[in-house]
């Protein structure tokens, strides 16, 4: 089938439906001009960025190299894979901008922002610390709690902050052991940000009003303590619980919680959940640059729910679940409570998974000191990162998806290039464990926390 210097290629999207019919590409033809075509026959007005794969590896060199460096047969047809980039790329941060002591015990817990701007971290010293990112010191320290500041969450318009610790020490009291995950209800549900849910070691899940100052309604049914909640997009709440199981809850009009659907094939705690849709939820109206779209609330809602369908896109929301069992499970919840593939692999158990923001790839981190990549789409295995020497804590994604953060026991953090399946960046720093990383929404740059009772500041 070959013709001179070209090549008999096929352009299929991630689930291998076809582009157009079989065509003759130039040898000489790279990412460039690939972009140019998949443009033309997607008929995109405003031309977007692909990035193209062969047997699963990214091209990054002309078609006809390629196929020589595997030494693949040029007379058979060629399937090229294409996936949509982010429009913006993140710049892969490299040294350390600021060192802020401040805290009298372990970080535990860092966040940015949605837009970016404004930085939070909870500690071991009980305390919840609001830092200024241009002076690298703290605006506020918020006192309170009585134990260990666990979690903290802002609330995807950026007007609030919640944080929950070890006791009940909070104001927002109803839980009777600790607060293990939050998450907020999403800007294109309700705007402006006024409820949330939590979980804790209590074996329920609570939604809390902040207007009200109150727990509104009770999550009940686990029989063991709840570890981690999501609130979905479409309004679904899910709960990750050391029973082995996860509920989705739908909240009635009248504020009740009706249990909509139980999956139950994780054999052991579920510890980490995750949703393709997490980063624009995050986010709410929000892009990429930190700007909002609009101050109007009904306009703010109308940018966030477009950010949202976007997202979802043709797969729907999806949810990961890592577990103690050593695996993971993608669900396709909102058609069967059965699994839709299980991801298996780490030696150890599974302690955070996540949706890169594009939901294209899902990531895991392991106690067995290794960083798995997996295709969110075809739900097959990509690569594993083991350049950790120690259990892998916490992972969190560039916006534009193209690289992945991972803070360890070892004290480093790495950075990973997903295209290149290789380490990008070492960046040690800390004198002990690294506990909590992020990477800002902006992407502008990436804080870490840990035993030292330090926090780092990291940029381009």
């Amino acid at each position: 089938m070959e013709m001179g210097t070209t090549v008999l290629c096929r352009l299929v999207d991630a689930e291998g439906i076809p582009l157009g019919d079989p065509m003759y590409i130039p040898q000489q033809a790279g990412h460039v001009q690939l972009t140019e075509l998949a443009n033309r026959f997607l008929n995109n007005v405003e031309k977007l960025p692909y990035s193209f794969y062969v047997s699963g590896e990214e091209l990054r060199v002309p078609l006809g190299t390629n196929l020589e460096n595997r030494s693949v047969s040029m007379e058979e047809i060629l399937t090229i894979v294409y996936r949509q980039q982010a429009v913006f790329r993140t710049r892969p941060v490299s040294r350390i901008s600021a060192s802020i002591d401040g805290h009298r015990d372990s970080v535990l817990c860092v966040s940015f922002s949605p837009d970016g701007t404004q930085l939070a971290s909870g500690s071991g010293d009980t305390t919840v610390r609001l830092w200024d990112l241009y002076t690298q010191t703290p605006m506020f320290t918020c006192t309170g709690h009585t134990n260990w500041v666990m979690s903290v969450a802002w609330s995807p318009d950026g007007n609030h902050l919640v944080s929950g610790d070890l006791a009940d020490g909070s104001p927002l009291r109803g839980h009777r052991k600790w607060i293990t995950s939050i998450s907020w209800e999403p800007v294109h549900l309700n705007y402006p940000c006024r409820r949330f849910v939590t979980s804790s070691k209590d074996e329920d899940a609570r939604i809390w009003d902040i207007t009200l100052k109150k727990s509104v309604t009770c999550l009940s049914g686990h029989t063991r303590g709840v570890t981690c909640v999501k609130w979905g997009g479409d309004g679904i709440i899910y709960t990750g619980s050391q029973d082995c199981t996860i509920k989705m809850w739908q909240i009635t009009p009248d504020g009740l919680p009706c249990l909509k659907k139980q999956l139950k094939k994780h054999g052991h705690w579920v510890n980490s959940l995750a949703l393709s849709t997490d980063y624009v939820l995050r986010t709410g109206a929000f892009d990429h640059t930190g700007k909002q779209y609009s101050s109007s609330p009904d306009e703010v809602r109308k940018a966030a729910l477009k950010r949202y369908d976007q997202a979802k896109g043709k797969y729907g929301e999806r949810l990961v679940s890592g577990s103690d069992d050593f695996t993971m499970i993608l669900w396709d919840q909102s058609v069967s409570d059965q699994p839709k593939k299980r991801l298996s692999g780490h030696q150890q158990l599974v302690n955070h998974v996540c949706f890169s923001p594009n939901g294209q790839w899902i990531a895991s981190a392991s106690f067995d000191k290794s960083v798995k990549i997996w295709d969110g789409i075809t739900r097959e295995f990509i690569t594993t990162f083991r350049d950790h020497f120690g259990p892998v804590y916490q992972i969190s994604w560039s916006p534009d998806s193209r690289m992945l953060l991972s803070g360890s026991k070892d004290s480093t953090l790495k950075i990973w290039d997903i295209g290149l399946r290789e380490l990008k960046k070492d960046l040690p720093g800390h004198a002990d464990e690294v506990y909590a990383v992020d990477w800002s929404p902006d992407g502008e740059k990436v804080v870490s926390g840990g035993k030292d009772k330090s926090l780092k500041l990291w940029m381009g």
